[in-house]
Order: structure tokens, then C-alpha cells, then sequence
């Protein structure tokens, strides 16, 4: 579903990227893990189509976003198809919560019946009530902002969600609730994910299950892949080990 194959960015002098490979199958989540500059939150650029690499090539779902541009109408069909969440939710302040989860679906002409519906749907997988879409972003406490943004990136029934640290501002409770919830969501239709974070215990949460792979990232690389459980017992070096021994100490 996802393949980067020898992505290198660059920034003028900064090296943001540099040689990563990874690829990530339908349904699987692939979980971006490393200090802040490591470059994770660049992979996800690049993914969206924000940000074009130096070189590399880069394909989701055998559609290539990289080398040569790929027709604007195959790249809007693409996004759509890309459900994307942000730190703290980049919600539309002026917007109250039902206009912001529906700006995908009625840009798609989507009938109301049809919104309505989905609304319904994902009020009951973000545990919301009805009277929630009626307030302003400013009106939400931050658990709920993070499940309406989510619900946005949900609306199209996307085959695809990047989660760039979406938990990462919320109280701890809050948080594991969250956590929670999205992860039974995305087991439950199958999505394909990209989750960038630096939270070991949030990477290793988010990776259980066949298919799914944890990458540690440093200064731009892929340092380590694998299973948390594999990385945790034969760490490639010492930043490794002490990056996942630091994160899942009491």
C-alpha cells in the first residue's frame, strides 16, 4: 500500500531525509518513532504531496507521488482517499465541529442524507454525543477536538490515515482513552496508518499485530525496523537501546 524507496529532503544545509526506505502493507501501521528533527513528520509530507523529496520515489497504493507528477486529477483523488491529523487537531476555529468533519464530504457533493449517516457512524466510534457538532473548537475541551478531527479525517472512509503526534497535547488519561479508541478503529476497517510520535509506549501500542512495524529514526535516517519486541532485545546501538529503554521505564 505504502513504499518509500530511498527518499532523501533536503533543506538547504539540513538533511531531513536522507535514504529512507520503508514500506507499510494494506491494513498494517507503520509507527514513526524518534527524537523531535528526526525527520517522521517530513515522511508524512511527503506522503500528503505537501512537500516533493530531492529523490527517492514515493507510492501509495501503486500511485507514484514522486519523480514524475503524476496527473493533478489522480492526486486529488489521492488525498481524498488520505485521512490526515495533525497536533492538537488544526481545526477550523470559525467552523463549528459538524462543519469542520464535513468539508471533505460536501466539497464531494455528498448528498445529506448520505453525511448524515456517516455523521452518525462516527459519533458512535469517537464515543461523542450529537450536541458536541453544534459548538466551536474553542467550545471543546482537547479530547474532544482530537476525536472531531479525527472524525474529519474519517468522513470519506479514507484507505489511508497519517497520525502526525495527535495525542501528544492531551492529559494522560485523556490520552490512553484516545489512544485506544483510534486504534480499535483502524483494526476494525482495515485503514492503513502511518503514526508519527515520539512516545515509545504509544509506538509499541500501535504495532502489535502482523504487518505492523516500528521504525526508530535519527538525524534523518531509518536507524532500526522491526517488531518493538525484536528492537527491544537486539537494539542496532546504543541510541536505540537507550531511545526504548528511557520510553517504556516506569
Amino acid at each position: 500500500m505504502i513504499t518509500l524507496n530511498s527518499i532523501t529532503k533536503q533543506y538547504g544545509a539540513l538533511q531531513a531525509l536522507d535514504a529512507v526506505s520503508l514500506t507499510c502493507p494494506q491494513g498494517g501501521v507503520l509507527a514513526l518513532l524518534g527524537e523531535s528533527g528526526s525527520g517522521k513528520s517530513t515522511v508524512l509530507r511527503i506522503l500528503t504531496g505537501l512537500v516533493q523529496p530531492n529523490s527517492g520515489e514515493a507510492q501509495i497504493a501503486g500511485i507514484r507521488l514522486t519523480d514524475t507528477k503524476p496527473p493533478r486529477e489522480v492526486l486529488e483523488a489521492l488525498r481524498l482517499r488520505i485521512g490526515y491529523v495533525i497536533q492538537e487537531g488544526g481545526l477550523f476555529p470559525h467552523l463549528t465541529a459538524e462543519e469542520n468533519v464535513l468539508l471533505a464530504a460536501r466539497y464531494r457533493k455528498l448528498e445529506a442524507r448520505e453525511m448524515q449517516e456517516r455523521l452518525q457512524e462516527l459519533l458512535a466510534m469517537m464515543r461523542l454525543s450529537h450536541d458536541v457538532l453544534e459548538r466551536y473548537p474553542g467550545q471543546l475541551s482537547g479530547g474532544q477536538r482530537q476525536r472531531i478531527a479525527l472524525m474529519r479525517a474519517l468522513m470519506l472512509k479514507p484507505d489511508v490515515l497519517l497520525l502526525d503526534e495527535p495525542f501528544s497535547a492531551l492529559d494522560p488519561l485523556i490520552r490512553r482513552d484516545l489512544q485506544r479508541d483510534v486504534l480499535a478503529t483502524i483494526r476494525s476497517l482495515g485503514i492503513t496508518t502511518v503514526l508519527v510520535t515520539h512516545d515509545v509506549r504509544e509506538a509499541q501500542m500501535f504495532t502489535t499485530a502482523e504487518g505492523d512495524t516500528l521504525v526508530v529514526m535519527r538525524s534523518g535516517r531509518v536507524v532500526q525496523h522491526g517488531a518493538f519486541a525484536h528492537l527491544a532485545a537486539a537494539p542496532k546501538n546504543d541510541f536505540v537501546r537507550d531511545f526504548l529503554s528511557i520510553g517504556t521505564s516506569p
